[in-house]
């Protein structure tokens, strides 16, 4: 009798073929590590100072909020928070995208002080930063980041219509 050798089919199926026979093995008769180690569950960390970012274009504004080492917390868009079209560009939409994100930090006691960067020339930035100053958050500092060519790239040509 051959022996049969068995090959990994992909690591998604976690099934083994066998050479000779073409056929499929089903998961409970490969046999099973004994030692296996448990890690431990991931806890939430306590944030009590962060970054708000604010990426105002001019089709959305996407608001994220992230811990000092830069590891994103949670994030919000007027996209996501249900406005489609056009209406994504408004400022009403850039409030709401910005209160959603700010309300589900503070439920949960996760924010109290915060640094804000604006970025971009969407109409929704100034109306991003007034809902973040009245959610009761401490701002420590307001900082616009957008990035501005010191005349770097040739700019397209402009359109004829």
């Amino acid at each position: 009798m051959s022996k049969t050798t068995r090959r990994f089919v992909s690591k998604t199926t976690k099934r083994f073929v066998s050479k000779t026979t073409k056929r499929f093995v089903s998961k409970r008769f490969v046999p099973r590590r004994t030692t296996r180690r448990f890690l431990p569950r991931r806890t939430k960390h306590r944030i009590l100072k962060g970054i708000i970012y604010v990426r105002a274009s001019f089709r959305n504004t996407i608001v994220t909020v992230t811990d000092i080492r830069g590891q994103a917390v949670s994030w919000s868009s007027a996209g996501a928070c249900g406005f489609k079209g056009t209406k994504r560009r408004s400022p009403f939409a850039a409030q709401t995208a910005a209160e959603n994100v700010i309300h589900t930090l503070m439920d949960q006691g996760l924010l109290k002080q915060a640094e804000v960067m604006i970025s971009g020339p969407g109409p929704g930035r100034d109306t991003a930063l007034r809902a973040i100053a009245k959610s009761g958050v401490l701002l420590s500092y307001v900082r616009d980041v957008t990035p501005m060519p010191h005349n770097g790239c040739r700019p397209p040509k402009k359109r004829r219509v």
